[in-house]
């Protein structure tokens, strides 16, 4: 498993548009992707999921990524929050 932590930048934190695109790519990935909040954990291919967790401007997120592609999955994920949130 490959974790890492990232804060959120976005004014408007996850949103509909990102937490769409975040979606998308985590779909092309063949592990599991979590995004942990506040204690609440979030499936990355599941929009309303990751709307739930209700991470706003300054919150840091911990991202984790478990299976057969974690190290590409995980990299394409920190490379998406860097560019949209």
């Amino acid at each position: 498993m490959q974790t890492f932590n990232y804060t959120i930048t976005d004014e408007l934190g996850i949103h509909a548009r990102p937490a769409g695109l975040l979606v998308k790519l985590a779909a092309g990935c063949k592990s599991d992707i979590k995004i942990v909040n506040d204690g609440k954990e979030a499936n990355a291919k599941r929009i309303m999921a990751l709307m739930s967790l209700g991470a706003t401007k300054g919150t840091e997120i911990t991202v984790k990524v478990e299976g057969p592609d974690e190290g590409e999955a995980a990299k394409l994920v920190e490379e998406f929050l860097k560019a949209n949130l």
